[in-house]
């Protein structure tokens, strides 16, 4: 709980900073570029994790991965760095995209397909959400076999599950009841 706590007070004040350098969106990206490649690689998350590591070590090796990055990305990794709160990095990275697309009125809509979602179903997908909710979403799509068919959609609170698998329990349900 003190390490959310501790990431959004550091997303919303880089937030705040990158607001009054017009420099929201770049960060933004930044930010996305910095939470997935920690997600995706384990070795890079440990690294920040371990405490054998240096912070030296963990300070230099961020800045050569993300060497192309805004220079408030830059300035946060010093001041994790120096406040001894590196590990939160991806944290930080997360909370700060929430926190700018709450700003900016944008949702993300987390659809669940057993198949990737092709062009055409992700603008239908993304004029009902715009439609139900009234506001601009940006799609991200789990592919999972294991729905069988169909797809769950997640916006926020909301869930509508209109998957093969979930039909398939309800029957099941149905059978076993009676």
């Amino acid at each position: 709980m003190a390490q959310t706590r501790a990431a959004i007070r550091y997303a919303k004040a880089v937030l705040s900073l990158a607001g009054d350098q017009n420099s929201a969106e770049a960060v933004n990206g930044d930010m996305k570029l910095i939470a997935g490649t920690i997600a995706e690689n384990n070795d890079l998350s440990d690294m920040l994790e371990s405490p054998v590591v240096t912070s030296a070590i963990k300070r230099s090796a961020l800045l050569e991965i993300f060497k192309n990055t805004n220079a408030l990305s830059v300035n946060l990794i010093d001041t994790l760095n120096t406040n001894k709160r590196i590990h939160l990095l991806s944290h930080v990275a997360q909370k700060y995209t929430e926190l700018y697309d709450q700003l900016n009125g944008i949702q993300v809509a987390i659809v669940t397909t057993a198949v990737p979602l092709t062009d055409e179903l992700k603008t239908k997908v993304l004029a009902k959400v715009k439609e139900l909710t009234g506001k601009n979403a940006s799609i991200e799509n789990i592919v999972d076999d294991s729905i069988i068919g169909g797809f769950i959609l997640r916006v926020g609170d909301i869930q509508y599950n209109a998957s093969i698998s979930n039909k398939l329990s309800k029957l099941k349900r149905e059978f076993t009841l009676n």
